[in-house]
């Protein structure tokens, strides 16, 4: 005599129905602005500890170049230039040279495994450092074009434009700076490339152009931190053309979200290898 179950009897009140198969609900897919803004805030508080030393940095060799140049340089379009290169080359300072050793070094430990793991765009992963790092020198560079103004007695009236000009810069540096370091094999190459670029955007960006031959002025062409120096250069006249102003910050704007992709494209490309 076999014994059977009670549940499988077809009229046994014990008798239950099978589960119905369902589909698991997947969560909602990360959006970028909340995830950009918590990279933001927590690549903010890690480079804070560096802040002082950064600021001291950049803003004390900018101000040295301009002390260097007062002496060959006493006023016109020459000191405009000079002033706005220098205010510039900060921003140079840590969106090329600095960033570039961040991400160089963030690929060579492993660091991209972590955030690869994270449920973040790899867009918001980029622009957050970037950001974060370029908030750094929002006081340095005014500090810098208020000395330089006051050195070459250069008028204060459209400083403000610097609220553009210093993102729109940023932008399109932090991307090149970003991409050196997501791209170059070995983080010594990505601090090397950093330098180099920084060494362009000083040089190119703070001897005044119509001093320099014809193809170091294509060259100088070429660096999207020249159209930030324009465009800062341009408000020292009496009556700027606001519509050059403006051609070379949508310059930089356009260069800014071309090397963000850029940069984006290479994390993306590093963190899966």
């Amino acid at each position: 005599m076999s014994v059977v179950p009670a549940e499988v009897l077809p009229g046994s009140a014990l008798a239950v129905e099978e589960p119905t198969a369902t589909a698991a609900e997947l969560g909602p897919r990360a959006r970028l602005w909340p995830c950009l803004a918590a990279v933001y805030r927590a690549q903010l508080s890690r480079a804070r500890v560096a802040r002082i030393p950064l600021l001291f940095v950049a803003t004390f060799q900018s101000v040295g170049i301009m002390v260097m140049m007062r002496g060959v340089v006493d006023g016109g379009s020459e000191a405009q230039a000079v002033v706005a290169g220098a205010s510039i080359v900060v921003v140079a300072y840590v969106a090329l040279n600095l960033l570039a050793q961040y991400f160089g070094q963030l690929r060579a430990t492993g660091g991209l495994d972590h955030f690869a793991t994270l449920p973040v765009p790899p867009a918001a992963v980029v622009l957050g450092a970037a950001g974060a790092y370029a908030s750094f020198t929002v006081p340095g560079t005014v500090v810098t074009a208020l000395f330089g103004c006051v050195l070459f007695g250069l008028p204060l009236t459209h400083l403000w434009i610097l609220l553009a000009v210093i993102p729109l810069a940023g932008a399109a540096l932090s991307g090149l700076g970003a991409a050196f370091g997501l791209l170059a094999p070995r983080p010594e190459l990505a601090t090397l490339l950093g330098q180099l670029g920084m060494s362009a955007a000083l040089l190119l960006g703070v001897l005044p152009a119509e001093r320099m031959p014809e193809p170091v002025r294509l060259l100088r062409d070429l660096l999207p931190s020249t159209y930030g120096v324009e465009a800062y250069a341009r408000t020292f006249s009496a009556h700027p053309d606001w519509a050059l102003v403006a051609g070379d910050l949508a310059v930089c704007a356009g260069v800014g979200v071309l090397s963000l992709a850029v940069a984006t494209w290479a994390y993306r490309r590093a963190a899966v290898r």
